[in-house]
């Protein structure tokens, strides 16, 4: 692993990020902004600072796995792996479209850099499971995180899968939980409650860090402190705000899987280029 940029680096790509996922979105007419916006941050922080990935070479067998659990935020992956140069970041403006290979979820046959296709919610994470078994059982020493939605904690194959994950001691393994505290149906609170969320995974013997999910002091600290843990896995549990950096979709559940209009377009990239010119004063 190689430190490749410092924390206002890091800021800026990822609102650079964020400009891609509306444009994606709005390209395609349709998608999911919200949760990838919220998540932005954690695939900022994973594909430019922590992963083990080389994009002129996608396939190398050392590199450490990513599986995108909550698929359906696929605008977001997609931009991060678009500005990582995994493929050019014009061919976001290509989302779900006929005959583009980036359609609504990640396809590991198509799409450079990605390790394993989306299905249902909570699928994602017994094939990370899977992935860290096998590097125990072969003696691998790459490392493989997960990011999973906070809605998406309601089903129970995660749970099958942390149970096993604990029990096979997958320190090489970390799960990520991106808690916007918003699904399709309003507030995971008020739909079908998973918390208290750090308590669960306590529960299920993971090694459990609540931290920030846009604050990259502390996504360094919470990964850092990953890695040095041995015998079990580790669970990140990061608060963020479903539509982050947005002004109108901050935290609305009707930003789950709705794409901005042109006048809608405009504001949120009025909004991301604002941001963009504070970061440039700092």
């Amino acid at each position: 692993m190689k430190k490749i940029m410092n924390k206002l680096e890091l800021m800026k790509t990822a609102n650079e990020i964020r400009k891609g996922i509306i444009t994606a979105v709005h390209s395609a007419k349709s998608g999911h902004p919200g949760g990838s916006l919220s998540a932005t941050d954690i695939y900022t922080y994973l594909y430019f600072e922590e992963m083990n990935i080389d994009p002129a070479e996608p396939k190398k067998a050392d590199r450490d796995r990513f599986v995108l659990s909550k698929g359906h935020t696929a605008p977001g992956y997609y931009s991060t792996l678009a500005h990582r140069g995994f493929f050019p970041v014009e061919d976001l403006k290509t989302l779900r479209s006929v005959g583009s290979y980036l359609q609504g979820h990640p396809d590991m046959k198509h799409i450079p850099g990605v390790d394993m296709s989306s299905g249902s919610l909570g699928q994602g994470i017994s094939a990370a499971v899977g992935m860290a078994a096998s590097a125990k059982i072969f003696g691998d020493d790459f490392r493989v995180y997960t990011l999973l939605g906070d809605g998406e904690i309601q089903e129970g194959q995660v749970w099958e899968a942390a149970m096993l994950a604990a029990h096979r001691k997958l320190d090489n393994l970390v799960v990520i939980v991106d808690n916007n505290n918003l699904q399709i149906d309003g507030q995971i609170s008020d739909v079908n409650s998973p918390y208290p969320i750090d308590k669960k995974f306590e529960a299920f013997n993971f090694h459990v860090i609540n931290v920030d999910g846009h604050n990259f002091d502390e996504l360094d600290a919470a990964f850092k402190e990953a890695r040095a843990t041995k015998g079990q896995p580790t669970a990140i549990i990061a608060k963020t705000v479903k539509g982050k950096g947005v002004s109108f979709m901050e935290d609305k559940a009707a930003w789950h899987g709705a794409a901005p209009n042109d006048e809608q377009y405009e504001i949120a990239m009025k909004d991301l280029e604002k941001v963009g010119e504070a970061l440039c004063q700092m």
